[in-house]
Formats: C-alpha cells, sequence, structure tokens
C-alpha cells in the first residue's frame, strides 16, 4: 500500500490516490453482496418490484452468506499479503 505513493512527498498526487481509494470503497460498498448496502438495495428494489417483502428468515441466511463471502474475501487478501497465498514459486 505504501509503495503506491511516490516516493518525494506531492499532495496533490497523496490527493489523487486518496480520492481514487475513495471511489474504489464506494463502488465496493454498492456491490449487490447482501452484508453491504448494494445488497440491502437489491433486497429493497426486489421488494418494489415484486411488491411483497421477502421472507424474513431468507433475509438473515442472505445476511449470513454474505458476511462468510466478505470475511473469506478478507482472510484471502491478508494470507495473499502475510503468507504469499495464490504467489507460484
Amino acid at each position: 500500500m505504501g509503495n503506491v505513493f511516490p516516493g518525494s512527498w506531492d499532495w496533490e498526487s497523496f490527493w489523487t490516490i486518496t480520492a481514487f481509494f475513495s471511489i474504489v470503497l464506494a463502488f465496493m460498498n454498492l456491490l449487490p453482496i447482501p452484508a453491504l448496502d448494494g445488497g440491502h438495495v437489491l433486497f429493497t428494489l426486489i421488494e418494489m418490484i415484486t411488491g411483497r417483502k421477502p421472507n424474513q428468515k431468507f433475509l438473515e441466511y442472505a445476511q449470513i452468506v454474505g458476511m462468510v463471502l466478505l470475511l473469506g474475501l478478507m482472510l484471502y487478501a491478508n494470507g495473499n499479503d502475510w503468507i504469499g497465498w495464490g504467489r507460484s514459486k
């Protein structure tokens, strides 16, 4: 992460990279994964289209699946950084 920034300090590149990270995080938050805001938007759109609310048990299971997916992705990303998973030796 630190290698993204240039060697010498430059305010313009700092704020450009910071803005880029912010946009990427905003986009990822809108992905239709149930644990994120995009998942809640997806279920709201389904409710608007069908005219009825999804079953509460279904919403709970979708939330659990979304959290497991996010935690697995986070574990893989950190493992890739620390241990080197996914790299050929």
